[in-house]
């Protein structure tokens, strides 16, 4: 039976089920206790399993980033929240140099199994330093996985999967501004494997790929390209690391394009390696260049204008998937 419950729900459901099933499952993070969240997402945890696995800690991302990097090395299995991924820039040399590289290191005797999540990209008039995506960032790092999902029911099912089953370290990207939305979820226990895309929408003219809140562009847009009889199917990638580009190709050879939404800066995006990989191997089936809509080549600024204009949005989307219909058949 599904519910429809909120996007922060669905995520506290995830942490909790899993403690439930597994003492050496804990979470801890700047006032994920007492205060029961900065997003409420950990909201009556402290309550059912107490101090010593719902743990506050000080504002010290490196510290406490430390101190569970030591433990996932000792056989625990920590979920560390970031009150945002842009503060998790202070602890990138445990989860770089250490998390991330230490299996390899040790001559795969010693795994990091560690989750860490937080609110990450823009969430409305938030400057500068708290607005950044870092999907490709962390994407580029060898050893650990990325998770960046934008429904209730694929945050729970792939934050399951990651704190059940994954030995890397694993980055869950999630968005402040999804924490309220509602989607169907299963009461019933699942699962979502790492790396598997979802086909959002299934369409025959041109394939749209997202990840994250820019879904939602890419959805609306879908919508709007229906009127004009533009049939536009829209891939989720849900995993960025491991990336499923089989699904986007097998996409493109029925619809013969693609134009990627996502809220990355251009350079070394998502949307570069993916487009690397399509063009490699599924030149043949393009009949149009491989477009793209990102965030503007600069730090995101305060005012309301400015940030509409710095992303992607529905026009700007409907209009660029217009640019490779030229050769519609």
């Amino acid at each position: 039976m599904a519910r429809s419950i909120a996007f922060r729900d669905a995520l506290r459901e995830a942490m909790s089920e899993e403690m439930r099933r597994d003492e050496r499952v804990y979470l801890m993070g700047e006032e994920v206790a007492e205060y029961n969240g900065a997003y409420k997402v950990s909201q009556g945890m402290l309550a059912e399993f107490g101090p010593k696995r719902v743990i506050d800690t000080p504002i010290s991302e490196l510290g406490f980033t430390a101190v569970a990097v030591g433990s996932a090395q000792n056989g625990l299995r920590p979920i560390v929240e970031f009150m945002t991924w842009n503060f998790a820039v202070l602890a990138l040399d445990q989860i770089l140099n250490t998390a991330s590289k230490m299996l390899a290191m040790s001559g795969g005797q010693i795994s990091c199994p560690i989750v860490f999540r937080g609110g990450n990209g823009s969430a409305g008039q938030l400057g500068a330093q708290h607005s950044t995506a870092f999907e490709s960032l962390y994407a580029n790092i060898p050893g650990i996985k990325v998770v960046s999902p934008s429904t209730g029911y694929d945050a729970k099912g792939l934050l399951k999967q990651a704190i059940r089953y994954e030995e890397d370290p694993v980055m869950f990207m999630e968005s402040e501004q999804m924490y309220g939305d509602k989607s169907e979820v299963p009461a019933e226990e699942y699962y979502i494997e790492l790396g598997k895309a979802d086909i959002k929408r299934a369409g025959r003219d041109v394939t749209i790929v997202s990840f994250n809140k820019m879904m939602k562009v890419a959805l609306a847009a879908a919508t709007e390209l229906e009127k004009e009889n533009i049939s536009a199917e829209v891939i989720d990638l849900r995993t960025i690391r491991p990336l499923d580009w089989m699904t986007i190709l097998e996409s493109v050879k029925k619809t013969n394009r693609l134009v990627i939404v996502e809220e990355q800066w251009p350079f070394a995006s998502i949307s570069s390696e993916i487009t690397y990989r399509i063009q490699k191997e599924g030149f043949d089936y393009l009949d149009a260049p491989i477009r793209r809509i990102t965030a503007a080549d600069a730090p995101l600024h305060y005012a309301p204008n400015l940030v509409a204009a710095a992303l992607p949005d529905v026009p700007r989307t409907v209009k660029l998937v217009k640019e490779v219909m030229y050769q519609r058949k």
